[in-house]
């Protein structure tokens, strides 16, 4: 028996989440590893499941958890063993397939990335998806062009779990960094985590110009919506803009103005269903760019029991960086 969060859905009574005992026997059959997760985390995409407030789950029962890292129990793929150290983001977990909101997991060995060995496995949940999706974004400026000393690169949703990594990031490689955050009162987090100066996003949530002063050499958008467009409208010639989120909304209202007259490039960041070796990249660059002291700066720890109401707390806006989950 292993202990895990289970989100259950009745026709009577509609979703219920519940910390529960279960048999190993009903982990899924598909998976060729068997896992203790250590750790776990919440992302917006967990908050929406726990919360019922999206319609991620699409299996019945489910645990969830999209993030996990821990110990592999027991292996029938070639590349991992029991004993091994393993980091596990997206691919469908917590939403078709039992995640790691649990003390027991059975993935796939193609979906692990092993623990780089500048962290421990709480380090590697206060990263997380959102800080893997951070790094992602980077690496996209990066191909793109973009060096120190091009301009300053603007990150959206700065106190967010990605925004937060990605402006400790962003400036530790010495870019400078321009945060947008709607939580007025977060500025001297913002500033230790290296931004340079932060903005109310209340400059970009609203309806905007086609085409605005062209400031940012690129922008980091966890979102979407009116502050995506903005963003788009205001970037310099040849600039780009990573966009990874929609916690204003899923809508873009937008022209092609930015693109067809001043050159922007919009990159669309998945982090669910990337490729392994993009992966590896990623887990790499954060184990050697990421300083691990900022990261305890980000987090707030919560034992599996207390995961639910954290995960409202989350979609209510009253976390700061990344909420980790001990299992």
């Amino acid at each position: 028996m292993f202990k895990a969060l289970l989100l259950s859905k009745d026709e009577a009574t509609g979703v219920k989440a519940e910390l529960a005992d279960l048999d190993e026997a009903r982990l899924p059959a598909s998976g060729d590893v068997r896992v203790a997760p250590a750790y776990s985390t919440l992302n917006y995409k967990d908050g929406l499941a726990l919360t019922n407030k999206g319609p991620v789950v699409r299996s019945w029962p489910m645990v969830p958890g999209i993030d996990g890292a821990g110990t592999v129990l027991e292996s029938r793929h070639p590349d991992w063993r029991a004993g091994d150290l393993f980091v596990h983001n997206g691919w469908g977990v917590g939403e078709t397939h039992w995640g790691c909101l649990a003390e027991r997991a059975r993935l796939k060995g193609e979906w692990l990335v092993r623990l780089p060995d500048a962290f421990t496995p709480r380090q590697a949940m206060a990263i997380g998806t959102a800080g893997y999706t951070a790094m992602l974004c980077v690496l996209a400026l990066e191909r793109h062009g973009l060096k120190p000393g091009d301009g300053e690169v603007l990150v959206t949703g700065a106190t967010g779990g990605v925004g937060s990594v990605a402006v400790a990031l962003l400036a530790r490689l010495g870019h400078r960094v321009v945060a947008a955050s709607g939580k007025t009162g977060e500025g001297d987090y913002l500033a230790r985590l290296g931004a340079a100066s932060v903005i109310d996003r209340a400059e970009l949530a609203a309806p905007g110009k086609p085409l605005q002063k062209e400031r940012w050499a690129a922008v980091v958008d966890a979102v979407g919506s009116h502050t995506l467009a903005n963003a788009c409208a205001q970037t310099r010639y040849g600039g780009i803009v990573a966009a990874c989120g929609l916690a204003q909304g899923a809508d873009l209202p937008a022209t092609v103005m930015p693109f067809i007259l001043r050159g922007v490039v919009l990159a669309g960041i998945d982090s669910v269903m990337c490729p392994l070796p993009r992966r590896q990249e990623a887990w790499s660059r954060l184990a050697r760019d990421l300083d691990p002291a900022l990261l305890e700066t980000m987090v707030q720890e919560v034992g599996l029991a207390d995961a639910v109401e954290a995960a409202g707390r989350l979609m209510a806006g009253k976390v700061r960086g990344r909420i980790v989950v001990k299992i």
